[in-house]
């Protein structure tokens, strides 16, 4: 087997330049781990940059079965380690015990749910480096303030201190994607939970974010009272301005006046 055909319903574009690539592997810090798993691994060329390196066990995780096929014949090297299966799928307890890295190129269009699922086992995956769109990439890593800050960026910097490392361009892939792709660094921050109920944490988050060129007043008038919403400065304000720390106080006051209306 010589190359795998790039499958647009996987939205596969396959990262040619060799050079970027050993850049992407060489950007994982991979400390305090023995196991790294590479999520997509295509035709394997992060994937060769990374089983050289002793200090760490590389796994792969692929979807698609003609590049399952191709990495067998082509990394024979791997033997057990390629795990043919959707990773939105995939129970990391199976397979790991311990903390693992991730890294990949990952399909722009499911990157969000990805990163779900990743924050999910948050406190099994202390590090992460991936490729995925500009776009969403600047979002990702965006702070409290910036008008592309958004749910995504609130979800992981709770628990993730986010880095934008560079660019790469279209000519840098087979076949060429319509956008620009952006390197990102997630290193486990030292927040070990939430000081909030966390699914409502999310619930308020999310429902901030619903009507985001509006005022908290009008886009969580469901969740507090009337009386809360005219003395509390927080209700003014638009929820990109809000940093994780006030999200997680403004869920804890939420949580208060729930349990005040069913009293």
């Amino acid at each position: 087997m010589n190359k795998v055909r790039a499958k647009k319903y996987l939205g596969q574009h396959f990262l040619k330049d060799e050079s970027i690539a050993k850049k992407i592997v060489d950007s994982l810090p991979a400390t305090g781990v023995n196991d790294v798993l590479e999520i997509g691994p295509g035709m394997g060329v992060l994937t060769k940059f990374m089983l050289p390196k002793k200090e760490y066990r590389t796994t792969v995780v692929e979807i698609d079965l003609e590049s399952v096929a191709y990495l067998k014949e082509h990394f024979p090297q791997l033997q057990d380690r390629i795990i043919s299966m959707n990773f939105l799928k995939w129970n990391p307890d199976e397979y790991f015990h311990e903390p693992f890295a991730i890294i990949g190129n990952l399909p722009y269009n499911i990157s969000s749910q990805i990163f779900f699922r990743v924050l999910k086992f948050h406190n099994k995956i202390p590090q992460m480096v991936c490729m995925i769109q500009k776009e969403v990439a600047v979002r990702i890593s965006s702070p409290p303030g910036s008008k592309i800050y958004g749910i995504l960026s609130v979800f992981l910097q709770a628990f993730y201190d986010i880095e934008y490392l560079f660019t790469v361009y279209q000519e840098s892939f087979l076949p060429p994607p319509k956008v620009e792709s952006g390197v990102i660094r997630l290193i486990r921050n030292k927040r070990e939970k939430l000081k909030c109920d966390e699914p409502f944490f999310f619930k308020v988050v999310k429902t901030a974010f619903n009507q985001r060129r509006k005022t908290m007043r009008n886009s969580l008038k469901t969740l507090i009272t009337d009386e809360e919403l005219k003395k509390n400065e927080i209700f003014s304000r638009r929820p990109e301005t809000l940093s994780v720390e006030e999200f997680e106080k403004l869920t804890i006051l939420l949580s208060e006046q729930e349990i005040k209306k069913q009293n």
